[in-house]
Protein backbone atom coordinates (compact mmCIF):
# COMPACT_ATOMS: atom_id res chain seq x y z
CA UNK A 1 0.00 0.00 0.00
CA UNK A 2 1.54 3.74 -0.71
CA UNK A 3 2.50 5.28 2.03
CA UNK A 4 1.10 8.68 1.52
CA UNK A 5 -1.70 9.78 -0.52
CA UNK A 6 0.13 12.49 -2.61
CA UNK A 7 3.79 13.86 -3.49
CA UNK A 8 4.82 17.18 -5.00
CA UNK A 9 8.11 17.68 -6.33
CA UNK A 10 9.87 20.65 -7.91
CA UNK A 11 12.89 21.98 -9.19
CA UNK A 12 14.99 18.98 -10.02
CA UNK A 13 16.66 20.13 -12.97
CA UNK A 14 17.83 16.97 -14.45
CA UNK A 15 20.47 17.54 -16.76
CA UNK A 16 22.74 19.60 -14.65
CA UNK A 17 25.63 18.63 -12.47
CA UNK A 18 24.03 19.68 -8.92
CA UNK A 19 21.11 17.92 -9.63
CA UNK A 20 21.31 15.50 -6.07
CA UNK A 21 19.25 12.44 -8.43
CA UNK A 22 20.82 10.20 -5.69
CA UNK A 23 19.04 11.14 -2.64
CA UNK A 24 15.89 11.98 -5.08
CA UNK A 25 15.75 8.15 -5.78
CA UNK A 26 16.16 7.47 -1.91
CA UNK A 27 13.10 9.48 -1.00
CA UNK A 28 11.19 8.17 -4.01
CA UNK A 29 11.55 3.95 -2.80
CA UNK A 30 10.74 5.58 0.67
CA UNK A 31 7.34 7.28 0.09
CA UNK A 32 5.00 5.37 -2.47
CA UNK A 33 1.86 6.99 -3.47
CA UNK A 34 -1.24 7.35 -5.35
CA UNK A 35 -0.28 10.36 -6.58
CA UNK A 36 2.74 12.49 -7.87
CA UNK A 37 2.88 15.71 -9.14
CA UNK A 38 6.33 17.25 -10.70
CA UNK A 39 5.61 21.31 -10.56
CA UNK A 40 8.36 22.40 -12.70
CA UNK A 41 11.50 22.98 -13.54
CA UNK A 42 12.21 18.97 -13.66
CA UNK A 43 14.56 18.96 -16.79
CA UNK A 44 17.01 21.98 -17.05
CA UNK A 45 16.45 22.77 -20.50
CA UNK A 46 18.39 26.39 -19.69
CA UNK A 47 21.73 24.62 -18.40
CA UNK A 48 21.50 21.85 -20.98
CA UNK A 49 21.87 24.49 -23.89
CA UNK A 50 25.28 25.53 -22.25
CA UNK A 51 26.59 21.96 -20.86
CA UNK A 52 25.00 18.75 -20.41
CA UNK A 53 25.26 16.58 -17.52
CA UNK A 54 22.97 13.35 -17.36
CA UNK A 55 23.99 10.31 -14.85
CA UNK A 56 22.55 7.21 -14.79
CA UNK A 57 20.89 8.58 -11.59
CA UNK A 58 19.11 11.00 -13.32
CA UNK A 59 18.29 7.91 -15.73
CA UNK A 60 16.79 6.01 -13.07
CA UNK A 61 14.42 8.60 -11.81
CA UNK A 62 12.93 9.25 -14.97
CA UNK A 63 12.40 5.47 -15.57
CA UNK A 64 11.58 5.86 -12.40
CA UNK A 65 8.75 8.11 -12.48
CA UNK A 66 7.41 6.54 -15.54
CA UNK A 67 7.16 2.89 -13.87
CA UNK A 68 4.61 4.69 -11.31
CA UNK A 69 2.39 6.03 -13.87
CA UNK A 70 2.55 2.77 -15.72
CA UNK A 71 1.35 0.85 -12.55
CA UNK A 72 -1.55 2.89 -12.24
CA UNK A 73 -0.02 5.90 -9.83
CA UNK A 74 -1.35 9.31 -11.08
CA UNK A 75 1.44 10.96 -12.26
CA UNK A 76 1.35 14.84 -13.47
CA UNK A 77 3.85 17.59 -15.17
CA UNK A 78 3.74 20.95 -14.84
CA UNK A 79 6.12 22.83 -16.59
CA UNK A 80 8.21 25.85 -15.40
CA UNK A 81 10.29 28.11 -16.80
CA UNK A 82 13.49 25.91 -17.41
CA UNK A 83 11.68 23.56 -19.20
CA UNK A 84 9.15 25.72 -20.54
CA UNK A 85 9.32 24.07 -24.13
CA UNK A 86 7.19 21.10 -22.81
CA UNK A 87 3.99 23.87 -22.29
CA UNK A 88 3.32 23.17 -26.42
CA UNK A 89 2.47 19.89 -25.05
CA UNK A 90 -0.27 20.80 -22.10
CA UNK A 91 -2.92 18.75 -22.48
CA UNK A 92 -1.43 15.52 -23.88
CA UNK A 93 -0.43 12.78 -22.04
CA UNK A 94 3.38 10.68 -22.28
CA UNK A 95 3.61 7.89 -21.34
CA UNK A 96 1.07 7.54 -18.79
CA UNK A 97 2.18 11.29 -18.02
CA UNK A 98 -0.31 13.89 -18.05
CA UNK A 99 1.35 17.33 -18.50
CA UNK A 100 -0.75 20.34 -17.98
CA UNK A 101 -0.32 24.26 -17.47
CA UNK A 102 -1.40 23.88 -14.05
CA UNK A 103 -4.06 22.27 -11.44
CA UNK A 104 -6.35 22.41 -8.82
CA UNK A 105 -5.70 19.48 -6.14
CA UNK A 106 -7.94 18.74 -3.72
CA UNK A 107 -6.67 17.13 -0.58
CA UNK A 108 -8.47 14.38 1.36
CA UNK A 109 -9.39 16.26 4.02
CA UNK A 110 -11.69 18.70 1.29
CA UNK A 111 -9.06 21.98 0.79
CA UNK A 112 -8.01 22.71 -2.71
CA UNK A 113 -5.30 23.81 -3.57
CA UNK A 114 -3.34 25.54 -6.85
CA UNK A 115 -0.55 23.57 -8.24
CA UNK A 116 1.63 25.58 -10.68
CA UNK A 117 5.52 26.08 -10.87
CA UNK A 118 5.36 30.25 -9.81
CA UNK A 119 7.35 31.66 -12.43
CA UNK A 120 4.06 33.27 -13.30
CA UNK A 121 4.62 35.16 -10.19
CA UNK A 122 8.06 36.39 -10.39
CA UNK A 123 8.43 39.33 -12.24
CA UNK A 124 12.38 39.45 -13.17
CA UNK A 125 11.41 36.31 -15.00
CA UNK A 126 8.43 37.01 -16.60
CA UNK A 127 10.32 40.31 -17.83
CA UNK A 128 13.87 40.57 -17.50
CA UNK A 129 15.09 37.19 -18.75
CA UNK A 130 18.51 37.91 -19.18
CA UNK A 131 18.78 38.85 -15.71
CA UNK A 132 17.23 35.57 -14.60
CA UNK A 133 19.49 33.72 -16.39
CA UNK A 134 22.52 35.37 -15.01
CA UNK A 135 20.83 34.88 -11.17
CA UNK A 136 20.78 31.12 -12.57
CA UNK A 137 24.75 30.96 -13.40
CA UNK A 138 25.18 32.75 -9.93
CA UNK A 139 23.09 30.36 -7.62
CA UNK A 140 24.65 27.56 -10.11
CA UNK A 141 28.00 28.87 -8.65
CA UNK A 142 26.72 28.89 -5.20
CA UNK A 143 25.77 25.27 -5.12
CA UNK A 144 28.85 24.68 -6.77
CA UNK A 145 31.04 25.82 -4.26
CA UNK A 146 28.41 24.57 -1.67
CA UNK A 147 29.41 20.92 -2.88
CA UNK A 148 33.05 21.34 -1.72
CA UNK A 149 31.91 23.40 1.84
CA UNK A 150 30.38 19.79 2.79
CA UNK A 151 32.57 17.88 1.67
CA UNK A 152 35.22 19.98 4.17
CA UNK A 153 32.50 19.99 6.50
CA UNK A 154 32.70 15.76 6.47
CA UNK A 155 36.47 16.23 6.47
CA UNK A 156 36.29 18.07 9.75
CA UNK A 157 33.65 15.94 11.67
CA UNK A 158 30.81 18.69 11.72
CA UNK A 159 27.38 17.27 11.29
CA UNK A 160 24.37 18.73 9.78
CA UNK A 161 23.69 20.30 6.40
CA UNK A 162 24.95 23.69 5.84
CA UNK A 163 23.44 25.52 2.48
CA UNK A 164 25.60 28.96 1.10
CA UNK A 165 22.78 29.64 -1.23
CA UNK A 166 20.35 29.88 1.71
CA UNK A 167 22.70 31.63 3.75
CA UNK A 168 22.91 34.51 0.87
CA UNK A 169 19.17 34.21 0.67
CA UNK A 170 18.83 35.04 4.51
CA UNK A 171 21.27 37.85 4.37
CA UNK A 172 20.71 39.49 1.80
CA UNK A 173 17.66 42.20 2.14
CA UNK A 174 16.75 42.10 -1.52
CA UNK A 175 16.22 38.49 -1.70
CA UNK A 176 14.25 38.28 1.39
CA UNK A 177 11.97 40.61 0.13
CA UNK A 178 11.48 39.09 -3.47
CA UNK A 179 10.56 35.87 -1.61
CA UNK A 180 7.97 37.59 0.38
CA UNK A 181 6.65 39.54 -2.64
CA UNK A 182 6.42 35.99 -4.47
CA UNK A 183 4.66 34.50 -1.99
CA UNK A 184 2.18 37.34 -1.47
CA UNK A 185 1.78 37.26 -5.03
CA UNK A 186 0.86 33.63 -5.27
CA UNK A 187 -1.67 34.14 -2.37
CA UNK A 188 -3.30 36.62 -3.79
CA UNK A 189 -3.35 34.37 -7.17
CA UNK A 190 -5.04 31.83 -4.63
CA UNK A 191 -7.76 33.91 -3.50
CA UNK A 192 -8.81 35.12 -6.65
CA UNK A 193 -10.02 31.95 -7.67
CA UNK A 194 -11.45 30.86 -4.51
CA UNK A 195 -9.06 28.46 -3.51
CA UNK A 196 -7.62 27.17 -0.16
CA UNK A 197 -4.00 27.57 -1.02
CA UNK A 198 -1.00 27.18 -3.28
CA UNK A 199 1.60 24.55 -3.87
CA UNK A 200 4.36 25.74 -6.12
CA UNK A 201 8.17 25.86 -6.39
CA UNK A 202 10.73 28.08 -8.34
CA UNK A 203 12.48 29.62 -5.78
CA UNK A 204 14.26 27.14 -4.29
CA UNK A 205 12.99 27.81 -0.96
CA UNK A 206 10.89 25.04 0.73
CA UNK A 207 8.06 25.97 3.20
CA UNK A 208 4.59 25.55 4.56
CA UNK A 209 2.81 28.42 5.47
CA UNK A 210 -0.39 30.46 7.07
CA UNK A 211 -0.75 33.65 5.09
CA UNK A 212 -3.93 36.05 5.99
CA UNK A 213 -5.75 32.46 5.99
CA UNK A 214 -4.87 30.57 3.32
CA UNK A 215 -2.16 28.05 2.89
CA UNK A 216 1.31 29.10 0.97
CA UNK A 217 3.32 26.07 0.23
CA UNK A 218 6.10 25.42 -1.79
CA UNK A 219 8.46 22.65 -2.50
CA UNK A 220 11.65 23.44 -2.61
CA UNK A 221 14.60 21.96 -4.48
CA UNK A 222 16.78 19.22 -5.12
CA UNK A 223 19.87 20.64 -6.13
CA UNK A 224 20.17 21.97 -2.72
CA UNK A 225 18.07 21.47 0.01
CA UNK A 226 16.67 18.29 -1.31
CA UNK A 227 12.58 18.91 -0.23
CA UNK A 228 9.56 17.47 -1.05
CA UNK A 229 5.60 17.98 0.05
CA UNK A 230 3.92 14.98 0.99
CA UNK A 231 0.02 14.88 1.72
CA UNK A 232 -1.11 11.83 4.11
CA UNK A 233 -4.16 10.14 3.90
CA UNK A 234 -6.24 12.46 6.57
CA UNK A 235 -5.60 15.33 4.34
CA UNK A 236 -1.92 16.59 6.56
CA UNK A 237 0.61 18.19 4.18
CA UNK A 238 4.30 17.61 5.54
CA UNK A 239 7.72 19.32 4.79
CA UNK A 240 10.37 16.45 4.07
CA UNK A 241 13.85 17.18 4.48
CA UNK A 242 15.72 14.42 2.31
CA UNK A 243 19.44 15.54 3.70
CA UNK A 244 22.11 14.60 6.38
CA UNK A 245 22.53 13.43 8.82
CA UNK A 246 18.88 11.81 8.63
CA UNK A 247 15.74 13.10 7.15
CA UNK A 248 13.69 16.05 8.76
CA UNK A 249 9.89 16.47 8.68
CA UNK A 250 8.01 19.46 9.68
CA UNK A 251 4.10 18.68 9.91
CA UNK A 252 1.61 21.25 9.27
CA UNK A 253 -1.07 21.64 11.92
CA UNK A 254 -4.52 20.77 11.64
CA UNK A 255 -6.03 23.54 8.83
CA UNK A 256 -8.24 24.89 11.90
CA UNK A 257 -5.26 25.88 13.71
CA UNK A 258 -2.62 26.20 11.21
CA UNK A 259 0.28 28.40 12.19
CA UNK A 260 3.39 29.67 10.31
CA UNK A 261 5.42 26.74 9.80
CA UNK A 262 9.26 26.92 8.45
CA UNK A 263 11.86 24.36 8.74
CA UNK A 264 14.46 24.94 11.18
CA UNK A 265 17.24 26.47 9.28
CA UNK A 266 14.59 28.97 7.56
CA UNK A 267 13.26 30.56 10.79
CA UNK A 268 15.56 32.98 11.11
CA UNK A 269 13.91 34.55 7.70
CA UNK A 270 11.28 35.88 9.76
CA UNK A 271 13.56 37.78 12.07
CA UNK A 272 14.88 39.81 9.36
Amino acid sequence: MPKVRSVFLSDIHLGTRACQAERLLEFLREHPAEQTYLIGDIIDFWAMSRSICWSQAQNTVVQKLLRRARHGERVVFIPGNHDEALRDYCGIVFGDVEVVDELVHETADGRRFLLIHGDQFDQVTRHHRWVAILGDKAYDLLVRVNTWLSWGRRKLGISGYWSLAGYAKRKVKTALNFIFDFEESAIHHARERGLDGVICGHIHWATIRDLGGLTYVNCGDWVDSCTAIVEHFDGRLELVTWGEPAPQRLLAAPPASMQTAVPARLEETLEV
